[in-house]
């Protein structure tokens, strides 16, 4: 029989060596042809008398096997589709778990595994590089386990990362190894696990050199003709107890539901069904507890939660990364060297961001102590890396090679590309520009790191506007995620194609947005933290803000946040906005509280040692006590529900804008933006994927109620009307 993802070899012993080899892909998952594929080699393979076991491997340098292909599930490839029936559509999503059950069986009856009347034959898997989701799900099907022994391959079940489960048998075989604990952790958490702690927590037998996996797993099967697994042997017992009547199982379970509940807020169904996997999985057989596994699987997979985490969180990620919106007659950037101009904070982030990616970097300040302080950002956290041994001191000591600072302009005559983060003022800006453009090569691309300034503006310091972009970084730079490419009115398309291979040299995730102020992120998060400004103005308790906030799924309150963005940067902003705008922001209440924090109370946010928050030295931080004092507590306080509304609709409002504007041009950058941006909740896809999920006409009616209540501001955007009426939604009929 010949397969498309499969190379199979039986040597003389009869054992069969199964090579994966996904073509087209440089790494293997699981998509349609390899779950063809390997349903009929496991029929051929229990059906040829002359081949006595099986060995599993990847014949990619890359790994061995990644999982499944979400853009499979994401399009309803697995589960059937809305058209099948439910028996279809679990048949569907039950169909690698019978696949995998029928191999580590043999098909044989399970009674006569238990007493020992029959054996199945002897499959060992030879792991020889990261195996994650369904990619460990085989694995754990197989008899025996051999992993190559480097600490960087990755062993896992990420799953939960889009509200998802391990659905072929995760559930199921990861306790009965490992315990009901270690399980829970490695699918609730979806955090991977190295080869070592794999053995020691019992999941795989062997951890060996890597040019050995093979030939120990055949050195397994041929000594081991008869085999069952663990759990279709009579008397078999969890590790560490299961079942309902167990002490030790229900007091695991008992604290695992508080402090999953306690962590997710309940927005995140995957987790609660994994531990009722776990529960009800541990009380029945393993035929009975797969398909009770495959019912939670396809009940997350047929929710349009899991649908909108899928596409946003791994699809148009992964498309954005790749350059989706890349100019596609440009041919890549060679980009060896670049210069950062600026080194304070962002300029240092992006220093290191950028030698990290590979590249030499020019770090220029007007003044050498200061450009080395920059370098010095890099130094710290290289050590941090070093003494957590995430990274070696060697490749820390390369990475710090890369970067030269200096205050010499003409260090920059032969970079790449440059990257301006100085000051946010248009008379610096300008004036780095023009010193720069003076020694820089004639088809370098200048791009600017402005936060609020729009780029044609800036351009217009250029002789070749053209060759101007921004790219605007997230604080700190060497966590934030996301990165915004501005074009403005004159950057043509090598500044774009330049900007995002930048972008995926230094392994972040674009949107393109449009040149205006603020950009897109800058237009939401203000009108998001001053409705919770406004809420204390108006009495509402801090405490119920910030706990709503985090009930939504916020990663911190928005008082905590205005505290590390700093009060003296919202005042900054409120009054250039009004002088902007030439409206008079005197009696704005926002305005006022901001106001009476940094010009009378002299607490300017966290960097100045207080804001909405206290920050102890050495201590945590909590809750300023004086606020009641300047705000009191209103006699009648909103539910939490209700002030998680306010707050959701706070940011939903000024994301549509955006979009009904052409600020973001799809709702895939909205939404991507939206999450990795300023961590809007990723349980719902990102706003535009909840906007369709709740319904655009739902949104538009509590929009208008919401502005009836509170005012002007929560109106929502004509063309969201527009389509409420004709029963539009953002994603299409594909959402």
């Amino acid at each position: 029989m010949t397969y498309k993802t499969l190379k199979v070899d039986v040597d003389s012993d009869g054992i069969a060596l199964v090579t994966i080899d996904v073509p087209g892909k440089s790494m293997n998952v699981w998509d349609a042809d390899l779950m063809q594929d390997f349903s009929n080699w496991v029929d051929a393979f229990l059906a040829d008398e002359n081949v006595k076991g099986a060995v599993i491997t990847s014949g990619k340098p890359s790994g061995f096997l990644a999982g499944a292909d979400l853009n499979m599930l994401g399009g309803g490839g697995v589960g059937g589709g809305a058209s099948a029936s439910k028996k279809e559509q679990f048949e569907s999503a039950f169909h690698l778990n019978s696949v995998f059950r029928k191999l580590e069986t043999g098909g044989k009856p399970v009674k006569a595994l238990q007493k020992g009347e029959a054996f199945a034959k002897p499959v060992a898997a030879a792991v020889n590089g990261l195996a994650l989701g369904g990619g460990l799900e085989i694995v754990l099907a197989c008899h025996h386990r051999v992993v190559a022994d480097n600490p960087k391959i990755q062993l896992g079940v990420p799953e939960v990362q889009v509200g998802l489960l391990p659905g072929a048998g995760g559930t199921q075989r990861l306790p009965r190894l490992a315990g009901l604990q270690n399980a829970a952790m490695m699918a609730t958490q979806g955090k991977p696990i190295d080869p070592a702690t794999a053995k020691a927590q019992g999941i795989v037998q062997e951890v060996v050199p890597a040019d050995q996996v093979v030939a120990k797993a055949k050195e397994w099967v041929k000594a081991n003709p008869k085999v069952a697994q663990p759990w279709d042997k009579k008397g078999f017992k969890f590790p560490g107890g299961g079942g309902a009547m167990d002490p030790r199982a229900v007091q695991f379970f008992i604290g695992a539901n508080a402090m999953a509940q306690k962590e997710t807020n309940h927005n995140y169904p995957a987790i609660q069904y994994i531990l009722s996997c776990l529960y009800e999985g541990s009380i029945v057989p393993m035929d009975t507890a797969i398909r009770i596994e495959s019912k939670y699987f396809l009940k997350l997979l047929s929710s349009a939660q899991t649908r909108n985490m899928i596409r946003t969180l791994f699809i148009n990620k992964q498309a954005a990364e790749k350059g989706e919106q890349r100019p596609k007659d440009v041919p890549p950037s060679e980009l060896k060297k670049v210069g950062v101009l600026g080194a304070g904070m962002m300029g240092a982030g992006i220093a290191y961001v950028t030698a990290k990616g590979g590249a030499q970097v020019v770090l220029l300040d007007r003044d050498l102590e200061y450009a080395q302080k920059g370098k010095g950002y890099s130094e710290k956290i290289v050590e941090k890396g070093v003494s957590r041994g995430k990274v070696t001191k060697e490749k820390g000591d390369e990475l710090l090679a890369r970067i030269t600072p200096t205050t010499d302009y003409n260090d920059l005559k032969d970079v790449d590309l440059i990257i301006e983060a100085v000051f946010e003022d248009p008379d610096v800006k300008k004036d780095v520009i023009q010193k720069t453009e003076a020694v820089i090569g004639k088809d370098v691309i200048f791009a600017s790191n402005t936060s609020t300034l729009p780029i044609t503006g800036l351009a217009k310091n250029s002789e070749r506007p053209d060759q101007f972009i921004g790219i605007h970084f997230f604080s700190p730079v060497d966590k934030m995620p996301l990165v915004e490419i501005i074009p403005g009115e004159k950057s043509g398309d090598k500044s774009l194609a330049t900007a995002l291979d930048y972008v995926r040299m230094i392994k972040k995730t674009p949107i393109v947005v449009k040149d205006t102020r603020g950009f897109y992120t800058n237009r939401v998060v203000p009108p998001y933290l001053n409705e919770a400004m406004r809420m204390v103005a108006e009495g509402v308790k801090p405490a119920l803000i910030e706990n709503a906030a985090k009930s939504l799924g916020m990663p911190v309150g928005p008082l905590a946040l205005t505290d590390e963005t700093s009060q003296e940067l919202g005042l900054r902003i409120a009054r250039a906005t009004a002088k902007e705008t030439g409206q008079d922001a005197s009696g704005d209440p926002v305005y006022q509280l901001l106001v009476k924090f940094v010009e009378d109370l002299g607490r300017k946010g966290r960097k100045s040692g207080g804001g909405f928050y206290e920050y102890p030295e050495g201590g945590k931080k909590h809750l300023w006590q004086g606020l009641s004092e300047i705000c009191p507590p209103a006699a009648e306080q909103p539910s939490l529900e209700e002030a998680k509304e306010r707050l959701l609709y706070a940011q939903l409002i000024p994301a549509a804008q955006c979009y009904a504007e052409g600020i973001v041009h799809d709702p895939q950058s909205a939404d991507l933006g939206a999450i990795f941006g300023w961590g809007f909740a990723p349980w719902t896809g990102g706003p535009m994927s909840h906007i369709d999920t709740i319904g655009v006409d739902s949104f538009v009616r509590k929009a208008e109620s919401l502005a009836q209540k509170y005012g002007a501001r929560f109106n929502p955007p004509e063309k969201f009307r527009d389509m409420a009426k004709s029963g539009d939604k953002l994603y299409g009929k594909a959402a």
